[in-house]
């Protein structure tokens, strides 16, 4: 259906090239519907990782007329129809391949209308709702769109709405961090980033200091690091902008900081319920690590010589490795221990946020993890050294060992994973942007 509508489409703008900027009824051109259509185009759709792997092997050819194109790929059969030997794909491959069709026609398209826009002239491209078709695609997001339309004609850079607002100052109030990193690629950086909307006097700084939509918010994991992402936003737009720019007030006679503190007050309330609820937690997991470790070390696997008081297995290979896996477990939780109290005990101003608090809760998550790791591998060691003659044993309690390992991996380790990608991984914003037009 996607593609018979898209196909429709493409058909009529080639034969009529006048109806890119042509009103409907209800006042829009088919260039803003278009605008109004991140499903059809890659940008729109966030797909996991081993779905981009399947989609990057989807190659589409065109052969000439819009019905020849075919899918040239190794289609995966999930059964076989043994009366015709076609294979049925499964609905997820149909499913990209779709997409990726889709998408496909939707350039097609956007490249057909892309002409057109260029040989009309302000009075139409105003009528056919242009300008507004660009700003509706920075708020769904559709990199493409901006980037090939902007690109084709520079001056359309320089698109603003009734309220005057930018297609940057867009960009950053709907938090779609490729599209602005465009502005890197700019050599008129100070004048698009100097300007302010005229109803409220809000410049682009004012606009990383309002509140993200929930949508852009909805994939980040917790409070805390949804108001890592919104310092990231601010510092980076402050990085960018004139000093000037850092001062001046709106209508509400604020400046950009104070208004980003005014609307993240309750993010920064439930980034700290969250830090502090998670570091109580766990400071519980390590302080009782710490307890049995401890204690551990007092009460070694087969006892001690009365007379000498050394370890009965002092000389085994195995005693070893039950004592430096018990010192190292240890050392481990009695530091996670310590990470997670500086949490509890910290200011949660702002900007601890940014680097403070995660890197506190990253070292606390991996530090407990390693010491439940070798409390699991002690544990097997003094097992093994007391039933030693007990061959059969070994297997079971690896596996039962490994269960708590798991279930902490499967619970924290994707939440270590993205806190530690949002704070030393790479920036979502693509600095090095290259000069475009």
């Amino acid at each position: 259906m996607v593609q018979h509508n898209i196909d429709i489409a493409l058909d009529l703008v080639k034969c009529c090239p006048s109806l890119v900027v042509a009103k409907d009824r209800n006042g829009y051109s088919p260039f803003y519907a278009l605008a109004c259509m991140p499903d059809y185009f890659l940008s729109g759709n966030r797909l996991v990782f081993w779905k981009r792997w399947i989609y990057s092997g989807i190659h589409i050819q065109s052969g000439g007329p819009i019905n020849d194109i075919r899918l040239n790929i190794q289609k995966p059969a999930r059964n076989r129809n043994q009366s015709n030997g076609k294979e049925i794909i499964g609905s997820g491959i149909e499913h990209l391949y779709e997409m990726k069709l889709a998408y496909f026609l939707s350039r097609e398209l956007l490249s057909q209308m892309k002409d057109q826009i260029l040989i009309s002239n302000t009075q139409q491209r105003t009528t056919g709702a242009v300008y507004d078709a660009i700003l509706r695609a920075i708020k769904e997001g559709i990199f493409e769109f901006v980037f090939d339309i902007v690109k084709a004609d520079p001056q359309l850079v320089w698109s603003k709405d009734e309220k005057s607002t930018s297609i940057f100052s867009v960009a950053v109030q709907y938090r779609h961090a490729k599209i602005f990193s465009l502005i890197y690629g700019l050599d008129i950086k100070s004048t698009l980033t100097s300007s302010a909307d005229v109803f409220y006097s809000n410049n682009l700084l004012h606009m990383a200091g309002m509140l993200a939509p929930s949508t852009s918010l909805n994939d980040i994991p917790g409070a805390a690091l949804q108001m890592q992402r919104e310092l990231q936003w601010f510092k980076e737009v402050e990085s960018i902008v004139p000093p000037r720019v850092h001062v001046k007030i709106n209508k509400e006679s604020l400046t950009p900081r104070e208004l980003f503190t005014k609307n993240h007050k309750d993010m920064r309330k439930d980034g700290e319920q969250w830090m502090k609820g998670t570091a109580s937690s766990c400071t519980v997991v390590g302080a009782l690590i710490v307890t049995i470790m401890f204690a551990a070390v007092f009460t070694v696997p087969g006892g001690s010589d009365r007379t000498k008081g050394f370890p009965i297995f002092l000389n085994e290979k195995l005693f070893m490795v039950f004592i430096v896996s018990d010192v190292l477990s240890l050392f481990s939780s009695s530091t996670s221990v310590l990470m997670f109290l500086g949490i509890l005990t910290s200011r949660y101003a702002e900007d601890d946020f940014l680097e403070s608090l995660p890197r506190k809760m990253i070292i606390g998550l991996s530090t407990l993890f390693f010491s439940i790791a070798a409390m699991m591998t002690a544990f097997s060691a003094a097992l093994f050294l007391m039933l030693h003659e007990q061959s059969w044993i070994f297997k079971p309690v690896i596996c039962l060992a490994s269960i708590p390992i798991t279930l902490f991996v499967l619970m924290q380790f994707p939440l270590l994973v993205a806190m530690a990608n949002s704070t030393y991984g790479p920036s979502i914003f693509h600095r090095k942007m290259k000069r475009w037009f």
